[in-house]
């Protein structure tokens, strides 16, 4: 598999790239509109992460502009019913920590502007991906908290673990902090107090 590709930008157009690589390859990029703002112009040189899309009748290479991207890219083909295209689409439609809390506060609203996207297909995308996000979050989390808290989970603090699970979806610190502070009180353990936290921020933002 094409894990991930560096070569000069020969030409970029709205969905696409063509890069032409040091062996002289040129490789066909598509590329969500994020990524390709990112991009340079042609004539320079840029290393994007990838992923192979193997269908019956064509090979399509998608490319990303870092890790996290690439890895939403594969929760969203995922789903039921999203085609890579569509993830793709999905992926231009807003900055990738709106697009994580979108699916995590079941803002189907904001994931049906994506094109291509209507309410029931945004509802399923939040329906399936919302715990494996949470989930990701909390094991990000815990690996770091595991440096510092007790060894005995019943020791560690929810609180902290919240605020590095937020931290790992792209928040600051500080508004990890300021959005806990907002839910003070309302949850015992860090998977309540994270959904509660996304909640406060999409409401206040």
């Amino acid at each position: 598999m094409i894990a991930m590709i560096e070569g000069t930008v020969i030409e970029k157009n709205e969905n696409e790239a063509l890069l032409m690589t040091a062996g002289g390859v040129g490789y066909r990029v598509m590329c969500s509109v994020n990524t390709l703002s990112l991009l340079p112009a042609a004539g320079d040189s840029c290393r994007l992460h990838t992923y192979l899309n193997v269908r019956e009748d064509a090979m399509e290479l998608f490319g990303f502009s870092s890790k996290d991207e690439k890895d939403m890219f594969k929760r969203l083909i995922s789903v039921s019913g999203i085609g890579a295209k569509s993830a793709l689409s999905v992926l231009g439609s807003m900055p990738l920590s709106d697009l994580r809390l979108a699916i995590l506060t079941g803002d189907a609203a904001a994931l049906s502007r994506a094109p291509g996207i209507g309410k029931k297909t945004a509802q399923r995308i939040s329906l399936e991906l919302k715990d494996k996000l949470t989930q990701d979050a909390l094991s990000f989390g815990g690996e770091v908290v595991d440096t510092v808290m007790p060894a005995d989970p019943a020791g560690a603090d929810p609180v902290s673990e919240a605020i590095l699970a937020l931290q790992s979806l792209g928040y600051t610190p500080q508004e990890a902090a300021n959005a806990l502070k907002g839910v003070k009180g309302q949850a015992d353990t860090a998977d309540g107090l994270i959904k509660l936290a996304l909640r406060h921020m999409a409401q206040n933002g």
